[in-house]
């Protein structure tokens, strides 16, 4: 049997994140994905034009209505857009808190005004107090958590240099730390520290947010059953694969090719 990983997210059409792409990643990795939409966007792979949010009483309802269905083995939550988005996910990750939950830890939208900015803030602060305390997994990228630090939306961790494991969350996955000019790396936190570390060349050209698919292939392993520190290896291995055959279907950045088994032309 496929077990089911229930994943929040926005519609991407682009097909670059999130829904659908993350039901590519789902089959590719042996699970049965399911979706609830937090989201629709206008966009292409070059860039967001426009977003409307889902109400967060349609998402409670379609994400019990699956959980009431299903033995839901994982949960996936990617980018969140209204405060009252996070605060029903973070009910419903409550009341099924024997789910492994990987939380993909994003921006809102597009800040490009100050409603906007004030409104990306709100987001980020109620899921920093509601919902990385009961996340698993989290998944992020350093100059995100550097921007948070900065903003104060996350305190100056005083023990280790893990912020969001102090915020909350038990293991942390950085993304993009700079160790050089043309070098960065991938580090797992855990409750006895860094535990492990994978460096990588700074390619010239950016590609799709890999974050999104890291935390996606981490929640189906954790579906499947593995430990969070195999979960985690095991998610890294397959992405560095699906970003090794990437691919360009329009005039935007390029995609990760998710089904790094299978060639494309």
């Amino acid at each position: 049997m496929l077990p089911p990983l229930l994943i929040f997210g926005p519609f991407d059409p682009s097909g670059a994140t999130s829904l659908p792409a993350d039901a590519i990643t789902c089959a590719a990795l042996q699970c049965h994905g399911l979706g609830v939409l937090t989201a629709n966007t206008v966009q292409d792979s070059a860039h967001q034009e426009d977003i409307v949010a889902i109400s967060h009483e349609f998402i409670d309802e379609q994400a019990r209505c699956l959980l009431e269905d299903m033995a839901i083995s994982a949960i996936k939550v990617g980018r969140l857009d209204t405060p009252e988005a996070v605060s029903v996910i973070a009910q419903i990750a409550a009341d099924y808190n024997h789910l492994p939950l990987v939380l993909h830890l994003d921006s809102a939208g597009d800040a490009g005004d100050l409603d906007a900015q004030d409104l990306a803030e709100d987001v980020m602060a109620a899921t920093i107090e509601l919902l990385l305390p009961q996340t698993d997994i989290v998944v992020t990228e350093h100059m995100r958590v550097t921007q948070w630090l900065a903003d104060g939306l996350l305190s100056e961790p005083v023990e280790t240099n893990d912020a969001l494991r102090e915020a909350g969350a038990e293991w942390s996955l950085v993304l993009g730390t700079p160790l050089r000019s043309d070098t960065r790396c991938t580090q797992l936190n855990g409750p006895e520290g860094l535990l492990r570390q994978w460096n990588w060349h700074a390619g010239q050209e950016r590609l799709s947010d890999s974050a999104d698919l890291v935390a996606t292939a981490i929640a189906a392993f954790l579906a499947r059953g593995l430990a969070p520190d195999e979960a985690v290896a095991q998610a890294i291995s397959y992405v560095q694969a699906c970003l090794q055959q990437n691919f360009r279907p329009g005039m935007g950045r390029r995609l990760a090719w998710r089904l790094p088994g299978e060639q494309h032309e």
